[in-house]
């Protein structure tokens, strides 16, 4: 054997012998199949995850709350993920105040469907119909989430690292202070209640529709009716974030994340693509926000607080920073885990309070034994990156014949 020949054997021979993690493996698996088996395994994934709420196995369902309701929260936090893991995992912009883009779309449907409000909308003198008003204003509250991005981001994204961190924290604690001192507008701490909420399906049984508390009964109540409805919404923001990422933007966010200096030196316009992310971002923030208030028709301040911000920022890390589906599985462990624990008692001591302890655990083992997440993404920087990689194969493939 020449010496050349040597080190190629070793690191073979090293690949082979490497234990794959299960997220690893899972990666691994999915990189092989082609762009059609991924759509296949993806309707079929998500129609199985749809059938979740109807026929919920024993070992995933939760005795002590609906199970149901407890997807419908699933849904509303993996979007927030998804917009997040935008900004946190591909364009490396640290964002622990991403609950005030969560506050601003919930806000928006509030102070425009509550009779609460001063602004409430609805009714002979406004002009939003009660039977279409939560759909109209979604794509208002996106809007106006999206501005409140560009109008942050504009002036605070030069800054990097801890300092972008410690001011989108103040956002965040700026926007739910505001909805607490704002006593004329929000109604304070006593927030905005009877919010409006999609009316369809209404009937004898149901007189205000599939989607109001009052279908609490069975297993298609009203938290499986806001899950389909999140899952729809979840899949069409995957298949545009996805596009995005195989683009020339989701390129520059990926250099921006890895080194933002070369990536200026290389010719990208640094500043330009972090406040695409930013505002990308705050539209999806501002669509969960959306959800939420419809879903629960109550909107409060104590609901937007830091804490909350911190578990969406935890969702992303635990799944993967960049892999928008591994943040799905993370937003399923920060729902999931406590709702299941709910009840549940160990030396007289509720596990279900114990939420924040559990996923501090968590994350310090994680960053000790696997920093990049349960599914850390697998980036291919080129856009055409199975077809290169195949061509780079195919001399080896002839020289071995």
């Amino acid at each position: 054997m020449r010496p050349s020949e040597k080190p190629q054997a070793d690191r073979t021979s090293g690949w082979s012998a490497k234990v794959l993690a299960p997220g690893d493996a899972v990666r691994q698996w999915w990189d092989r199949l082609s762009r059609v088996q991924k759509w296949g395994f993806g309707v079929l994934a998500f129609g199985l995850l749809a059938l979740l709420p109807l026929f919920p196995p024993p070992f995933l369902d939760t005795p002590n709350i609906s199970f149901g309701g407890t997807m419908a929260q699933f849904a509303m936090v993996a979007i927030i993920a998804i917009g997040l893991n935008v900004v946190v995992g591909q364009a490396g912009l640290l964002d622990l105040g991403y609950v005030g883009f969560y506050a601003v779309g919930a806000y928006t449907v509030a102070l425009l469907t509550s009779p609460n409000s001063p602004w409430n909308k609805m009714g002979p003198t406004g002009w939003l119909h009660e039977d279409w008003a939560w759909l109209a204003c979604v794509p208002l509250a996106m809007a106006i989430t999206a501005l409140s991005g560009l109008i942050l981001g504009t002036p605070t994204l030069r800054l990097r690292g801890d300092y972008l961190a410690i001011v989108t924290l103040g956002f965040g604690e700026i926007i739910r202070l505001m909805a607490d001192n704002l006593s004329e507008v929000t109604n304070g701490p006593r927030g905005l209640n009877e919010v409006a909420y999609p009316r369809l399906g209404e009937n004898e049984r149901l007189p205000e529709g599939v989607f109001s508390s009052g279908n609490s009964a069975g297993d298609a109540n009203y938290g499986t009716w806001w899950f389909w409805l999140g899952i729809v919404l979840m899949v069409v923001i995957l298949i545009l974030v996805g596009n995005l990422e195989r683009s020339r933007v989701g390129r520059a966010w990926i250099a921006i994340r890895e080194d933002e200096d070369a990536a200026e030196v290389m010719g990208v316009n640094a500043f330009r693509f972090k406040l695409w992310a930013f505002v990308i971002g705050a539209a999806i923030g501002g669509l969960s926000g959306a959800l939420y208030a419809g879903q629960v028709q109550f909107v409060a301040p104590p609901t937007f607080n830091i804490i909350n911000s911190m578990l969406f920022l935890c969702a992303v890390v635990l799944g993967g920073q960049g892999n928008k589906l591994g943040v799905v599985v993370g937003a399923f462990i920060i729902v999931y885990l406590p709702n299941r624990l709910l009840g549940v008692e160990f030396l007289g001591i509720n596990l279900g309070d114990l939420k924040y302890l559990f996923f501090g655990l968590a994350l310090v083992m994680l960053m000790i034994f696997r920093p990049q997440g349960l599914f850390p993404a697998r980036q291919q920087l080129l856009t055409y990156g199975k077809v290169a990689r195949d061509l780079l194969r195919s001399p080896e493939k002839e020289s071995a014949r």
